[in-house]
């Protein structure tokens, strides 16, 4: 089984480069965050079109998550994080895939740090390492795919030194992620590649994609059963390079 995780940065906007992408690479699940459109206007005909079916959970112009299942429909399980039943954004769904559950999720960024949108990213991180404490111990593979809005080291940034205060690198960042791996969940990318500098995402900005200015913000989390089928874990970074491309690569794991 193939899953992959693509920050789309636009569903309507990027839909063409999409399904170009699945019909190239026919991934079997695929999460997608930053929909960036209401609910009632995400394209699921052209999905199923593509043979994907799919759930999503759509927010105009912000947010929004979905996940596609190639030649079935995904179960959902949930949608929205639990832990603050007042938090409206579209961030967070769940469904079982073929006897795996995968959980899509698209982390606030946070920034300006410190400030309200940086207690609400430490607060939705909280949440989730709640969540992960449920999911963990399962027995059937659980995957939790999607953009964390976290370098979790040095090595997943271009010249960290820059990044200090960000709101994506600052030490309570990256200690909650840290949180996250120790209930015993797999860094898949991290797992396999533990030495190799590797990104997910470049900024629109100065070149950054030409100069390889990256971050590696779009992670699998894998329970031990998910993690025992690990065979491999790439990004497929050429995508990037295409004409209007998300900011974002696809990421992608394959599970025996």
């Amino acid at each position: 089984m193939r899953i992959a995780t693509f920050n789309i940065n636009g569903m309507n906007a990027r839909l063409p480069a999409l399904l170009q992408w699945l019909d190239e690479t026919k991934p079997d699940v695929v999460c997608l965050q930053e929909l960036k459109t209401p609910h009632e206007k995400f394209p699921e005909e052209a999905l199923k079109d593509a043979g994907y079916g799919a759930i999503w959970h759509g927010q105009k112009s912000w947010n929004g998550v979905a996940i596609l299942a190639r030649g079935t429909q995904p179960v959902e399980m949930g949608r929205g994080l639990p832990g603050d039943p007042e938090d409206v954004q579209s961030r967070y769904i769940e469904c079982m895939v073929d006897g795996v559950m995968i959980c899509c999720l698209y982390l606030p960024n946070g920034n300006p740090a410190p400030g309200p949108k940086f207690d609400y990213k430490l607060k939705w991180f909280d949440r989730l390492i709640a969540r992960g404490t449920e999911l963990i111990g399962k027995k059937e593979p659980v995957v939790m795919a999607g953009d964390y809005n976290v370098m979790p080291t040095d090595i997943d940034v271009y010249k960290p030194e820059r990044w200090l205060t960000d709101a994506l690198f600052r030490p309570e960042t990256r200690a909650a992620f840290h949180k996250l791996l120790e209930q015993g969940w797999t860094d898949a990318i991290r797992h396999l590649h533990p030495d190799e500098v590797i990104y997910t995402f470049w900024d629109y900005f100065r070149d950054a994609f030409g100069r390889n200015a990256g971050l590696r913000i779009d992670h699998f989390l894998l329970n031990a059963p998910a993690a025992r089928r690990l065979l491999a874990a790439e990004v497929d970074r050429e995508v990037r390079g295409r004409e209007k491309p998300s900011d974002h690569a696809p990421v992608w794991i394959e599970l025996k």
